[in-house]
């Protein structure tokens, strides 16, 4: 574990990322995307094109593709894929069930704040069980300024009445360290599956974590 000099005041709410950070997912995201493309445009993306349109919610990455038309019939078709190849294809990472346990027997809020829309957003965390763990969840659907954008942090923040220096972002990308900057609470990078692991490591995060037993003896020690 990496960490800067500042040390985190008592976290009262942390926030989660999903894809990369609580779930393995990033195989079953290419695959949904390449059902349509292929079925539809008779074509398939390679990952870091899927990776570039990454932002706003599955419908912002559809409509310039696939046309504002199409888009309802796109949509259905990608997540009913994706719910039905969720067993096969993603999985929880190994002890965030643990993480997420731990910080709940301790009365610290969780929330996620992720790009993903509602739709997916509510199968990934409806098929591994851990929906009932969040307080609040903001999907990519829930703000109209996505990632890098820190509003969904300050959604959060205002929702439970925080103050920022309370909060703990864990995320695996440089979107969520530089809204997690934008909205003034402390960064964990986790790297365990990250897309730009490397720039992520290097971003200035307040703490980088490389497996989940490592976040989750950090916050034993943080967290009384």
């Amino acid at each position: 574990m990496a960490t800067n000099a500042r040390m985190a005041p008592r976290i009262s709410c942390v926030i989660f990322d999903i894809d990369g950070t609580l779930s393995r997912t990033n195989e079953l995201i290419f695959a949904s995307f390449n059902h349509v493309a292929q079925k539809y445009l008779h074509r398939t993306f390679q990952p870091a094109e899927i990776v570039a349109m990454f932002g706003p919610p599955e419908e912002g990455a559809l409509e310039p593709i696939f046309g504002s038309e199409k888009l309802p019939l796109i949509m259905d078709e990608l997540c009913d894929f994706y719910s039905v190849h969720h067993h096969a294809m993603a999985r929880l990472h190994d002890g965030i069930e643990e993480v997420l346990r731990f910080l709940k027997s301790k009365n610290v809020r969780l929330a996620v704040f992720t790009g993903k829309g509602k739709r997916t957003t509510d199968i990934t965390l409806g098929v591994l069980g851990i929906a009932g763990y969040f307080d609040l969840i903001v999907s990519g659907n829930d703000v109209i300024r996505h990632k890098p954008d820190p509003e969904g942090i300050l959604k959060v923040i205002g929702a439970f009445d925080l103050r920022p220096q309370e909060v703990l972002m864990v995320g695996d990308s440089l979107g969520d360290i530089k809204a997690s900057r934008g909205a003034g609470v402390n960064m964990a990078a986790v790297l365990w599956d990250s897309y730009d692991s490397e720039r992520v490591r290097n971003a200035g995060a307040e703490y980088v974590f490389h497996e989940v037993a490592e976040l989750l003896a950090w916050l034993r020690t943080h967290i009384n």
